[in-house]
């Protein structure tokens, strides 16, 4: 019954996270019409990109068994990710451009370099541990990302470009992992939406 349990909230967490994925479909549609990124900010989109492909990592069979489900929507979110940082890095300001194109290649780096480790040089659950530390770290990273644009907010008094649905989204994702990782007894799945709780309530 816990199995059957464990597996139906892993289905919730892909379905939130597609949505999570697709939310952003909104804000793209805008960039592309205007041909401007104007203060809508990418380093959500880049760090929820890492975040993606450390965690379809940390869920491959050969790193953590029966968690599959984390390792297929983390990739199916990976690949749309990539497609709205080309979009944001086409339509961005040259400054910003410069920027993200940096971020991009320290994520990149950084994935290269967990993968490598984790692949060559560590076993069993030292690889497991290694790569779970690396995918919490960074999903820690990615939940906090949207308050890069607070202090635009609360400097325009305006949520435009904080859109609602992504933030949305990202509790109902977060939440739904927080409770696979606990039925799954997998703490690297669990913990890091208790922190990201932790900022949401002080932020908010």
């Amino acid at each position: 019954m816990e199995n059957i349990l464990h597996f139906v909230i892993g289905i919730f967490g892909n379905a939130f996270a597609l949505f999570l994925f697709l939310a952003p479909l909104i804000t793209f549609k805008r960039i592309i019409k205007k041909r401007s990124t104007e203060e809508f900010s990418g380093i959500p989109y880049v760090m929820t990109m890492l975040n993606c492909l450390l965690s379809a990592w940390y869920g491959m069979p050969f790193v953590s068994p029966n968690n599959l489900l984390v390792s297929t929507i983390n990739g199916t979110g990976a690949a749309i990710e990539s497609v709205y940082v080309l979009i944001f890095l086409i339509f961005a300001s040259k400054k910003e451009k410069g920027k993200i194109l940096g971020l991009l290649t320290l994520i990149l780096s950084v994935f290269a370099v967990v993968a490598f480790v984790s692949l060559f040089a560590l076993h069993g659950k030292h690889r497991k541990l290694f790569c779970g530390i690396a995918a919490t770290v960074f999903s820690i990273v990615m939940y906090g990302s949207p308050l890069t644009i607070i202090r635009l907010v609360i400097k325009t008094k305006s949520v435009e470009f904080m859109p609602f649905f992504l933030s949305l989204f990202v509790f109902l994702c977060g939440t739904s992992w927080f409770v696979f990782g606990l039925l799954g007894k997998d703490p690297f799945v669990a913990v890091s939406l208790c922190i990201f709780l932790s900022i949401f309530k002080y932020v908010m």
